[in-house]
């Protein structure tokens, strides 16, 4: 059974980026380096931002380390500035001090430059927990944590309470093998020629580099096993959003076309919303006088609709009849309602009421009247930034004269299929003898464009995507070039090229760097996807959606304690089997479902029939994709579990 993940902390000491958390570049940098550096043994569980204050960030350290995390790194506030208070912030906390990590930190960092001398880290054990230190330059925080990171989990264990004579089993030399690192004794002679010239070597061990299968080596030569590291299925998706663009602001008309947008910016309101006293029923606009006095016969003077352009001002002792949502004239304080008047007299061609009897003498002044800006006040916030447009919204806009607003761009998606074996899923011909319908292509699409988001196809527009999703071509047999064709012909970097998952386990996500029209560099995203629809349909919905959503904008307000990833893209809900089913021993599953809710409230999961990936079929009525822990056995019915929603349920 495989060890379970290190968990790590992340804190990031910043003024400006606690005002704005965009601005802030050192998390995705260090979760990176976890992920390309960590060997698999690492899981970033938690991040947080606190402003440069001793006493947050020494509730925050003493919290996490209280909560269990193996390690907690801090970046920034290690300086000489009269704000840099992280060391002071730390130490108290500290039972045992790590000078010797400290020292690899330093001399990592002054082989860059000698001003890492003005650097005060410090490192050491609290509550079980490795704390450390980092500066608060991006690039100085990633060459400090990968000065240590290989020597990291030995320290993790041991802190945890690891027996130490069982941990120093077989010496320090497999423990140097184990970490990935060498003794640097006898250097000098062993890597020397005889007349003193070095030999080079590479600094990183080949499991650190893989590199997919060269097509021009041909089909004896390619891998019988894939050289990728396998990646859990949340640190996948962490890997993914740390690849993501930061979502880019936007000018955008507020017309039909801005529903599903995020706002990128507080929106105040232009105007006064009602912009006049209008009437909230249909009546006689009055005057009050001091003796609070409304009862009696009077004339009628003028009549306002709320069409009504001009209404001439109203005088003490005459009424005006007015209509729902019409402006009340210039001296009425109230409006009486028509139900409590009767109609006295009409004017001599008896077309118009000339006056009108009122029975009660109860009106109070302001009564029945809207005043200008009780529903929204002039200048006041009605949109934030990070607030998603749906027709409300974009009414809330129209209604106080708002015709452009700052939105998050949101992407272009290409789609695109691979393989000679596919086919045009209407063409009218038979199929040939090893022909395959291309069901992908529509099917990825239609799960994209269901969450909101429009795609193209690829053969029409493909230069003009932000994001490529394809299918097919990412396995190991030797037609399999999706792989080599990023690596080897685009140039581009595969971040990870397994994931432990059923179905969709070679699922493949990589970046390529492009240039735009004006000659700059931009990152192209590629998703690629397995062939089989239902490893398809399934991944797409897991890691296609949250880089969408983080795409478009929607990480910018959230603050929930769930990992980003699971905020982002599908909703995840908990559930109860209907049935017994069987978990797969090494890999977590995502099985397709039918959820519907109880009469008492509870939300219950059915399978939807059988779960290869080819079987496209189990789609049909499913709702949702259960998530089955990995470790085999099987989970009784009734049992609690979590489901990603996938469709809309009674």
């Amino acid at each position: 059974m495989a060890e379970p993940l290190l968990q790590v902390a992340i804190l990031v000491v910043s003024d400006t980026a606690y005002q704005d958390a965009t601005t802030d570049q050192a998390i995705p940098i260090l979760q990176n380096v976890f992920v390309e550096q960590g060997q698999g043994k690492w899981s970033v569980s938690t991040t947080d931002i606190v402003p440069d204050n001793k006493e947050a960030i020494s509730n925050k350290v003493r919290s996490w380390c209280q909560d269990g995390h193996n390690l907690v790194l801090t970046t920034g506030g290690t300086g000489f500035a009269t704000k840099d208070n992280t060391p002071e912030a730390i130490t108290p906390l500290l039972e045992k001090q790590a000078p010797g990590l400290v020292h690899g930190m330093l001399a990592k960092s002054l082989e860059v430059t000698p001003f890492a001398i003005m650097s005060r880290p410090v490192a050491g054990v609290a509550n079980g927990t490795i704390v450390i230190t980092l500066p608060g330059s991006p690039k100085g925080a990633k060459e400090n944590l990968e000065a240590i990171i290989k020597l990291l989990p030995h320290a993790c264990l041991q802190a945890a309470g690891m027996n130490s004579r069982t941990l120093h089993a077989g010496g320090v030399k497999k423990l140097e093998q184990d970490a990935g690192v060498a003794s640097t004794v006898g250097h000098s002679q062993a890597h020397h020629h005889a007349h003193g010239h070095a030999i080079p070597r590479a600094h990183t061990q080949p499991q650190d580099r893989p590199k997919s299968n060269d097509p021009v080596a041909g089909p004896s030569q390619r891998y019988r096993e894939s050289p990728y590291p396998m990646l859990s299925v949340q640190d996948a998706i962490a890997t993914i959003l740390q690849h993501t663009p930061k979502a880019k602001e936007i000018t955008i008309p507020v017309t039909a076309g801005l529903v599903d947008y995020i706002i990128a910016e507080d929106v105040p309101a232009k105007e006064a919303v009602p912009a006049f006293r209008a009437s909230i029923v249909d009546g006689y606009a009055i005057v009050i006088t001091e003796d609070g006095s409304s009862k009696g016969v009077f004339p009628v003077a003028s009549v306002s609709h709320a069409s009504s352009d001009t209404v001439p001002p109203l005088q003490v002792g005459r009424i005006a009849r007015i209509t729902t949502g019409a402006p009340l004239p210039e001296g009425a304080t109230s409006v009486v309602m028509v139900e409590d008047t009767i109609l006295k007299s009409t004017t001599s061609d008896g077309t118009e009421e000339k006056e009108v009897e009122i029975l009660t003498d109860a009106v109070k002044v302001n009564e029945n009247v809207r005043e200008v800006g009780s529903d929204i006040e002039q200048d006041s916030i009605i949109l934030r930034r990070g607030d998603k447009i749906g027709p409300g919204e974009l009414g809330l806009l129209a209604s106080v004269g708002i015709a452009m607003v700052k939105a998050f761009r949101r992407p272009i998606i290409g789609v695109l299929s691979t393989g000679d074996e596919i086919v045009q899923h209407d063409r009218p011909e038979s199929l040939k003898l090893g022909e395959v319908r291309d069901c992908n292509r529509p099917a990825t699409s239609s799960v994209l464009q269901s969450a909101g988001y429009s795609t193209i196809d690829c053969g029409i527009a493909s230069d003009s995507c932000d994001i490529l999703v394809t299918s097919g071509g990412v396995s190991m047999g030797e037609l399999d070039l999706l792989k080599p064709t990023i690596e080897r012909t685009l140039g581009g970097k595969i971040h990870f090229g397994r994931v432990s998952m059923k179905p969709g386990k070679p699922t493949t996500f990589a970046t390529v760097r492009v240039k735009d029209n004006n000659g700059n560099d931009q990152e192209k995203l590629i998703f690629s996807l397995p062939g089989n629809p239902a490893s398809a349909i399934t991944c797409t919905n897991l890691f296609v959606l949250p880089c969408l959503a983080k795409f478009s904008g929607h990480d910018i307000a959230m603050s929930s304690d769930e990992p980003l990833g699971k905020q982002l893209g599908r909703p995840r809900l908990t559930v109860l089997l209907e049935e017994v089913v069987q978990c797969d021993k090494s890999r977590e599953e995502y099985q397709r479902a039918t959820v519907r809710s109880g009469n008492d409230g509870r939300l219950f999961a059915s399978i939807t029939g059988g779960q290869r990936s080819s079987r496209v079929g189990s789609f049909q009525r499913a709702n949702a994709l259960v998530i089955l822990p990995a470790g085999g056995g099987k989970l009784d019915k009734g049992s609690k579990v979590e489901a990603l929603l996938v469709g809309s349920f009674a």
